[in-house]
């Protein structure tokens, strides 16, 4: 803690530095990154786990009630994307990651509280839904701040490997939420308490371990500037797609889950939805870094276009099940379930493939864009590419995470109006057809935008 936790003239492209040292406090800070970003995630997505402990007879709640929690919690986190991009230019990276976890111990105690004792209004969980927003928020801060630590070379990779150990936060939470429900399914408040300490340990990580950078990337105007450019519009559309669709499951994953063992006749749903409800995630969040990596080898527009037409052929999946469902008097059968758990499964592993490559495209888009600033020597091309990338990743998350409120409204309005998912099924599907159709035409048929990864030198 005595150590200057403050680094002046970080330039991660100049390869003697990096392999002197630079290399190490890189992963160093990569480290507490993901650890803060995880416990983030696990909170943001806590009410997932909590509505699972609510039955409607003791809460009042309906299905619809506790699909608006999971959407206020989504919604707040994507909001907050924007602000958290820029707090770490504003207050540097270490001291950002530690205020943004010390500040997650307030929704996780109301949390405690309001569950202890139930029947209370509608807002009162929407309220604390949304305070538990403030760690879907953490995911911005931290790619930005990694963004600015990586070259152009590994920032795949590294990228990758943040969100992916953050996203694992959501699997992580939903296991910790079937032990207690296993052991104690009454106890909701061990899972909260669990959380509290690993909060503890991300704050007094990150203070011990973190550095602030004298020069982060991301900047109000910055963020202005992106929003002129049409790209800026394009990977947030990708990127509603992908993380919009790994977050916006993982709220609702559980629920449809124990919406369907409910009505196929499961004595324990809850107990039976928990058992499953985490592979998706887990799976998502491991495989996302190596989307990064495989993006980094071959281009991230080819990898996002072939990930989401298989996501369109898994949306088929969920599709065909409801329908037949459906025009079953909607039963639920065993293959009708097997189907649902397959679709969505595979829908959180390409979700999560896509996601790493999306993150591959942005940086490299601004690299190639930085070729054409000719009243910019290659000092000021490095930082205005460092600087804009730093920016849409911020806007790029908020509009991911939108996407995960608009998973779970479609999915409320398509119970309340049928009874079932198919009609929010059919609404997944073809996004994602227009999702794989913006990729071919704006990024994987153009291969100079994507595979254009010079290391620019800095030279002053």
């Amino acid at each position: 803690m005595s150590r200057s936790h403050t680094i002046t003239d970080w330039d991660p492209e100049n390869r003697q530095q990096w392999e002197s040292g630079g290399e190490k406090i890189a992963k160093r800070n990569l480290l507490w990154s993901v650890v803060a970003e995880h416990v983030g995630f696990s909170v943001w997505s806590l009410w997932s786990v909590m509505v699972l402990f609510m039955p409607q007879d003791v809460y009042g709640l309906s299905t619809a009630d506790k699909f608006l929690i999971g959407a206020t919690a989504t919604l707040v986190g994507s909001c907050l994307r924007i602000p958290y991009t820029l707090a770490t230019a504003r207050f540097g990276g270490r001291n950002w990651t530690i205020f943004s976890a010390f500040v997650l111990a307030v929704p996780v105690i109301a949390t405690m509280v309001i569950l202890a004792n139930p029947g209370q209004p509608l807002w009162i969980y929407l309220a604390c839904a949304a305070l538990t927003g403030f760690g879907g928020g953490n995911f911005a801060s931290s790619m930005t701040n990694i963004n600015a630590f990586y070259p152009q070379r590994l920032k795949g990779w590294a990228l990758g490997l943040n969100a992916g150990g953050g996203n694992i936060g959501v699997p992580v939470v939903q296991v910790i939420g079937l032990l207690v429900i296993w052991l104690a399914a009454d106890q909701p408040e061990i899972v909260c308490a669990i959380y509290l300490v690993a909060l503890a340990v991300a704050g007094i990580g990150a203070a011990i371990y973190m550095d602030n950078l004298d020069h982060q990337t991301a900047s109000g105007r910055a963020m202005l500037d992106c929003l002129k450019y049409r790209d800026t519009w394009l990977i947030c559309l990708l990127y509603i797609g992908t993380f919009g669709s790994f977050i916006g499951f993982g709220f609702a994953f559980g629920q449809v889950l124990n919406i369907s063992f409910t009505e196929a006749g499961v004595a324990k749903p809850a107990l039976a939805a928990a058992q499953i409800v985490w592979i998706g995630p887990l799976l998502g969040s491991v495989i996302r870094p190596y989307g990064g990596k495989l993006a980094d080898r071959v281009g991230g527009g080819k990898v996002t276009l072939y990930t989401f037409i298989a996501m369109v052929f898994s949306a088929a999946i969920l599709v065909v099940a409801g329908t037949i469902a459906d025009n079953n008097g909607k039963t639920i059968t065993g293959a009708t379930l097997t189907a649902f758990i397959i679709g969505f499964i595979l829908l959180f592993l390409l979700s999560g493939l896509a996601n790493g490559s999306v993150y591959k495209i942005i940086p490299t888009i601004w690299e190639h864009k930085a070729q054409a600033q000719s009243g910019l020597n290659s000092l000021g091309k490095t930082k205005w590419s460092r600087s804009m990338s730093g920016a849409l990743i911020g806007i790029a998350g908020a509009a991911g995470g939108l996407g995960g409120v608009g998973i779970n409204l479609v999915l409320r309005a398509s119970y309340q109006s049928n009874k079932s998912a198919t009609m929010a099924f059919w609404v997944f599907m073809l996004f994602y057809v227009l999702a794989a159709v913006v990729t071919w035409w704006f990024y994987a048929r153009r291969p100079i935008v994507i595979a254009e990864t010079t290391d620019l030198a800095v030279t002053g």
